[in-house]
């Protein structure tokens, strides 16, 4: 009898819908896991006869499943401290890479693996673009993106500093105040370098920049006069200072040749005169001593960048996000993957914050999008639904029973 069919197509169906919501369950606290949903469709129908204004009389043969959806949507961001955790903020999916087939993930529980490269928990490179003399390359090849943790980085010679200070207006002729900082040679050696203000008129300092007796056995440039206007802010030099130059340095160090930046990018005066006690509020250098590895972070681009013990940084890459025409037709791999197919399209690659592509939250994971309650829900109506097939059965075999005893 075709009844036992259409009830074993219902209990066909809503078996698949159990399983789908079982592993929904099951992945409450899989990292960026994205929940499926089960839809249904009726089959065909047969021709049982017309009415009496003809029309068809049909009856159905059950139903089947037509679709499982993946719901894309964003789970909650969660942060975690670690530095090798990512999530992406908005649309899009990280490019991972095993064998030389790329595929995708929404799940950045990334780590370092014994080279420093950066990989999922297994074992596949995360991909992005390189970085070339601290410039991105975003027209290269993607690569896995690697920390150096091992490195060891050379010292950086000092090239340009600044004060923010501000020089007493009503001090007397003769006053002198000084600023210093630490700066650094060729050979990563520290340099207390001083800079000593004269009061010399009304508007008018005298500077001299200097080393500790000892550091540099000749100086040229340090010497000049600040004048400034009636505001108080910097009129002469008009540009910075260059050419403060130490030779002979002590430690065999290349000689320093320094510039003294004056003004902000916005042409604001970071030398200012005013009335009150001369101050520095705060000071920049560009060098530092070599350094080893110390951590690194990803910003909302997903631009790497390891910071050194020195202080020193340096950008490692750019994580690679990659979006899709159809994420719901991407085919799952298990393992927090995906692969792209003819229905979903293939991969549009860039960098996170460009076109519609979500940015990177550093140190942060995304969870997954089940939620229990609604879950629970759809549980309730799909066991009710099995048992209602069940009963049909039941209830079929009881009635083809009944019809073999009449024969009898």
């Amino acid at each position: 009898m075709p009844s036992f069919s259409i009830a074993l197509t219902g209990l066909q169906a809503n078996s698949v819908a159990l399983t789908t919501i079982g592993n929904n369950l099951a992945n409450l606290n899989t990292t960026a896991f994205k929940k499926q949903g089960v839809n249904f469709a009726d089959m065909f129908y047969q021709n049982i006869g017309t009415t009496g204004s003809s029309a068809p009389l049909q009856v159905g043969i059950g139903t089947r499943v037509s679709s499982i959806e993946s719901d894309f949507s964003q789970g909650n961001l969660a942060p975690t401290g670690s530095s090798s955790d990512m999530a992406i903020n908005g649309n899009g999916f990280f490019v991972v890479n095993q064998a030389g087939t790329n595929e995708l993930t929404r799940a950045g529980n990334f780590q370092l693996g014994p080279t420093g490269n950066l990989i999922t928990s297994e074992g596949y490179a995360v991909m992005g673009y390189p970085s070339v003399n601290g410039v991105v390359n975003t027209d290269a090849p993607l690569q896995a993106m690697n920390v150096p943790t091992s490195k060891t980085q050379l010292a950086h010679a000092t090239t340009g500093f600044a004060f923010t200070s501000s020089l007493d207006s009503s001090a007397a002729v003769g006053k002198q105040f000084t600023s210093s900082t630490a700066m650094y040679d060729s050979q990563g050696t520290a340099h207390m370098v001083s800079v000593s203000f004269t009061k010399t008129a009304s508007n008018q300092w005298s500077y001299s920049i200097n080393m500790p007796a000892g550091d540099a056995a000749l100086s040229t440039g340090n010497t000049g006069t600040l004048s400034f206007n009636s505001d108080g802010t910097l009129a002469l030099p008009a540009s910075d200072v260059t050419g403060v130059t130490f030779a002979g340095l002590s430690d065999g160090a290349a000689d320093m040749s320094l510039s003294w930046k004056l003004r902000e990018a916005s042409g604001n005066s970071l030398i200012t005169q005013s009335a009150g006690t001369s101050a520095t509020n705060a000071s920049a250098q560009d060098g530092y001593a070599s350094g080893t590895y110390k951590s690194f972070a990803v910003d909302a681009t997903g631009t790497m960048t390891a910071t050194f013990t020195n202080g020193g940084t340096e950008i490692l890459g750019q994580i690679a996000v990659a979006t899709v025409t159809n994420p719901e037709a991407l085919a799952r791999r298990g393992s927090n993957l995906y692969a792209v197919n003819q229905a979903s399209g293939a991969m549009d690659i860039g960098v996170a914050g460009s076109g519609d592509r979500g940015t990177v939250d550093g140190s942060t994971l995304e969870q997954s999008n089940v939620d229990i309650s609604t879950e629970f829900a759809d549980l309730i109506v799909a066991q009710r639904s099995f048992e209602a097939n069940s009963k049909t059965i039941t209830a079929f075999d009881t009635i083809m029973q009944d019809t073999i005893n009449m024969i009898r």
